[in-house]
């Protein structure tokens, strides 16, 4: 059945009420009416597929980030092999998508230029940002790695807010504060959770890779939106898969090519051979981490389409925990 998914009106606090709002009851009662008019404002399966999205977000990014970490540990060195597992993924999506169009006896969004060039540009960013968190959990812990990646919810509020004119509240800017005063405590700390063989100077790039990452991370949540808003709609929830198949699509070729270049695919063999796990871990780890990214990233465009970058971000930094 073709399911349409609108996007959500913004909610209105209803100022009418009697009760004080600087009371406690009152605040439990304001927060309890706006969250039962917005469960009402939508239908049963616009909730159900939000809470999909939400849950593939905050299982399997924190799982990819581990299986990275774990690639790592056992003897894997290649960044380009790692960012390109990250999209290797797509056709779990495409695999998703085509199905749909017979269900729903539809057709795919027709292409103008303005919609390729958008997803070259998402894909290329995408692949730029896949191979900086590959450098950035090169050399830092993953609790690390992924505290310092929760900075993304600072750059999805600022371009949620520039580009799509996404709302901010005082718990998102609340957000915003405690996530920045943690990161400043890791700088300052920076040499107490490093491992032995990486050296200061890969610390702090790791780091800074992480934090570029973040942003550039922060830049496609917004991007995405705006692709959803000023050229594919919100119509219905296919052309969330349309993209990501796209998107995803695009960042592999660009990988693809970087990994040819840099002779990752001859080095597989080796590193499958010399893995500390045995070759059937190594090609487990290197399958489950496609797996996994390809339904975070799912989610978080999922939660894009249904809710807002801003939203998305929150998500994304409640993974460190």
């Amino acid at each position: 059945m073709y399911l349409p998914l609108l996007q959500p009106e913004p909610m209105e606090s209803d100022t009418s009420s009697p009760i004080r709002s600087d009371s406690i009851r009152g605040q439990i009662s304001k927060y309890k009416t706006m969250f039962t008019e917005a469960y009402r404002s939508k239908p049963i399966p616009y909730w159900i597929l939000l809470v999909i999205s939400i849950v593939a977000m905050l299982v399997a990014f924190p799982a990819s980030s581990i299986l990275s970490r774990v690639y790592y540990d056992n003897g894997g060195q290649s960044k380009w092999i790692v960012s390109w597992v990250a999209v290797a993924g797509w056709p779990l999506t495409a695999l998703i998508l085509f199905p749909t169009y017979i269900v729903n006896k539809t057709f795919p969004t027709p292409l103008n230029l303005k919609l390729v060039l958008s997803y070259i540009c998402l894909g290329f960013l995408t692949a730029a940002d896949n191979l900086m968190y590959a450098y950035a959990y090169a050399y830092l812990p993953a609790s690390t790695a992924s505290l310092v990646a929760s900075s993304s919810l600072v750059f999805s509020t600022l371009f949620g807010y520039l580009i799509v004119k996404n709302n901010v509240n005082a718990s998102i800017i609340n957000a915003i504060v405690v996530i920045t005063a943690a990161l400043t405590i890791i700088a300052l700390d920076s040499s107490s959770d490093k491992y032995p063989y990486i050296t200061h100077s890969q610390y702090i790039m790791g780091y800074i890779w992480d934090i570029l990452g973040s942003a550039l991370h922060g830049l496609i949540f917004a991007l995405s939106e705006l692709v959803f808003v000023k050229l594919l709609g919100r119509r219905s929830f296919i052309v969330v898969l349309e993209q990501q198949v796209m998107v995803s699509l695009i960042g592999f070729v660009f990988t693809t090519i970087g990994v040819i270049v840099s002779g990752g695919f001859q080095g597989m063999a080796y590193e499958a051979s010399t893995f500390k796990s045995g070759k059937s871990a190594y090609y487990l780890v290197l399958i489950w981490s496609a797996i996994t990214f390809q339904f975070g990233v799912l989610g978080g465009t999922s939660v894009i389409f249904l809710a807002s970058t801003v939203l998305a971000g929150v998500l994304n930094a409640l993974n460190i925990w």
